[in-house]
């Protein structure tokens, strides 16, 4: 997509309003400074917790401990969009570098090739290299790759694919790799196959994986929002934004005031002429709810904090905005639960390594693939905080099913404390000698996410709004919410292009937004693909003599 247009943008009397401190709005503020010209000081931030990151945070202390609410995995060819701002970023470690360079060495170093990827009841590593897809499986797989979205329409993958798909190696590896749910829209699906396409030939040891040298905040929110400083934009925290004032027309939209609450005072910012409203709507930490080593958090809806709020409000003044309801009303299909542990003692994160035979950073998740709650964690590179010291360690962990029993604790996870989700975790590993001293010596910190998925719920055209409306004057829509043609949510790249896009067209910039990464029609990625599908049939004659023809 290339917007090029006669500018008639003044970019010194320009002002940008951004609704969310989250990846999204940072975004839009590199694209606006860096490719539109407008001065920092004309670019305002408005987030309503004390520090800008959103979604992507991390953060604590080795004494009260550490937490991440969510964890996230780069793709060196699908995420160019996120990429291309890294890459304007000075690292904070090293100005003379990129965040993108930074990263770029960091892979180079730490390169992921998990070697127990499965890990059954029995404690026991699976050989998950084949796929495990009979041919009707193969045949729904394919299925789906190739019919039109309009004909999925609301259908539910469960609802595409026959029961055997679900015990499949592939079904374990891809849904604990994207958190994709049976219950889940298969359109969603379908782009996932087609923008990872590459990736499925690998997804049983992550080769394709990278990872940001620390947490997602400290790697890349941070100096994103340290430069942003520099550059003069005006940050404001504590500061909810309650609704949008609009200039009352039937046909057209221009936003014509913002109404918020900073530090507990009432305000009404007057939006004019030349300025430019982006707003994140909806929130995948929306009511997040934290518990403790000894508390279990609750579980909210949406009436908690102001994330929904200003979509619903927004969405009543056209059908162009979407329907908000869709995503926020389901809580029980969209939430999962993370845990991030502490560790005080070197015994579990030892043992860790080597019971899985890969050393930190280099095995991504490991998977208990019949557990109750379905869990999987993930042995980082050490540190994982800038400010953790080296005698302590932390993992993360999350589990799709938690609203089940246990295996060694016999409750819903939902209902348990950190202690008794890392005494689970310690059954499944069989660390029965050592469980005493690591339940003694470590912080686990548990924490509620109810619309971690709710992106990925069942829609049709129209419920999610696109990022510019076709009535909208000066609204753009930013994150996980708005619709981008062929793009997955849950991805840091879809907020970014979403900004991308948004500034591209308002400037009236001669910029091509980057482009969707569309592996898909690669001839040798189909062909790998392929190949990995029939991995467990007796084939292997008949594949070697095709991939001579076919690369001869």
């Amino acid at each position: 997509m290339k917007y090029n247009f006669d500018s008639n943008v003044d970019v010194e009397k320009t002002n940008a309003y951004l609704v969310g401190g989250g990846i999204a709005s940072l975004s839009a503020a590199v694209y606006l400074i860096r490719d539109g010209h407008i001065p920092g000081k004309n670019i305002h931030i408005f987030e309503q917790s004390k520090i800008t990151g959103g979604s992507m945070d991390g953060g604590g202390n080795p004494d009260s401990g550490y937490i991440i609410r969510g964890g996230r995995m780069f793709d060196e060819e699908a995420y160019q969009c996120i990429f291309g701002i890294m890459e304007s970023i000075p690292s904070l470690t090293d100005p003379k570098v990129s965040i993108r360079d930074e990263f770029r060495g960091f892979n180079k170093k730490i390169k992921t090739l998990s070697t127990a990827r499965l890990i059954d009841n029995e404690a026991n590593i699976i050989e998950s290299s084949k796929l495990g897809f009979n041919r009707e499986d193969r045949l729904a797989l394919m299925d789906i790759i190739i019919t039109p979205e309009e004909e999925l329409g609301t259908k539910t993958v469960v609802e595409c694919f026959p029961e055997s798909f679900f015990q499949t190696n592939f079904w374990y590896q891809w849904t604990t790799s994207f958190a994709f749910e049976p219950w889940h829209s298969a359109i969603e699906f379908k782009r996932y196959l087609h923008r990872f396409m590459h990736e499925l030939p690998k997804v049983s040891d992550f080769s394709g994986v990278r990872r940001t040298p620390y947490n997602q905040y400290d790697s890349i929110i941070l100096p994103i929002t340290e430069w942003l400083k520099s550059q003069g934009v005006d940050f404001e925290y504590n500061c909810s934004v309650n609704s949008l004032e609009f200039e009352p027309n039937e046909e057209e939209k221009k936003v014509i005031g913002i109404n918020c609450t900073k530090n507990n005072v009432d305000e009404n910012i007057i939006i004019k002429d030349k300025d430019f409203v982006f707003v994140t709507i909806g929130s995948i930490t929306a009511g997040a709810s934290l518990g403790y080593t000894r508390t279990a958090p609750v579980i909210n809806d949406k009436n908690v904090g102001s994330d929904w709020k200003l979509w619903e409000s927004i969405a009543k003044e056209s059908p162009e905005f979407g329907k908000p309801q869709i995503f926020n009303q389901n809580v029980e299909k969209s939430l999962f639960e993370t845990f991030t542990v502490t560790l005080k003692d070197p015994t579990m994160f030892k043992r860790i390594v080597e019971f899985s035979g890969n050393q930190p950073g280099t095995g991504s998740l490991m998977t208990f693939k019949e557990s109750g709650w379905f869990m999987s964690i993930c042995l980082h590179n050490q540190p994982h905080f800038l400010n953790q010291p080296d005698n302590v360690q932390a993992l993360w962990g999350y589990s799709l099913f938690p609203y089940n029993k246990g295996d060694y604790v016999k409750k819903r996870m939902v209902d348990c404390t950190g202690e008794e989700i890392l005494t689970e975790l310690l059954g499944h590993l069989r660390f029965d000698e050592d469980k005493e001293k690591i339940l003694n010596t470590s912080i686990c910190i548990p924490c509620i996410l109810p619309f971690a998925t709710s992106q990925f719920l069942p829609r049709t055209k129209g419920d999610r709004p696109k990022v510019i409306p076709e009535c909208s004057k000066n609204l753009a829509f930013l994150g996980q919410f708005c619709e981008i043609e062929d793009d997955v949510v849950f991805t840091v790249d879809y907020s970014s292009r979403s900004a991308q896009t948004a500034v591209y067209k308002f400037l009236d910039l001669d910029k091509e937004v980057t482009p969707i990464y569309k592996g898909q029609y690669d001839v040798r990625i189909l062909f790998n693909s392929a190949m990995s599908m029939m991995k467990d049939d007796n084939l292997s004659k008949e594949i070697g003599m095709l991939k001579k023809m076919m690369f001869k």
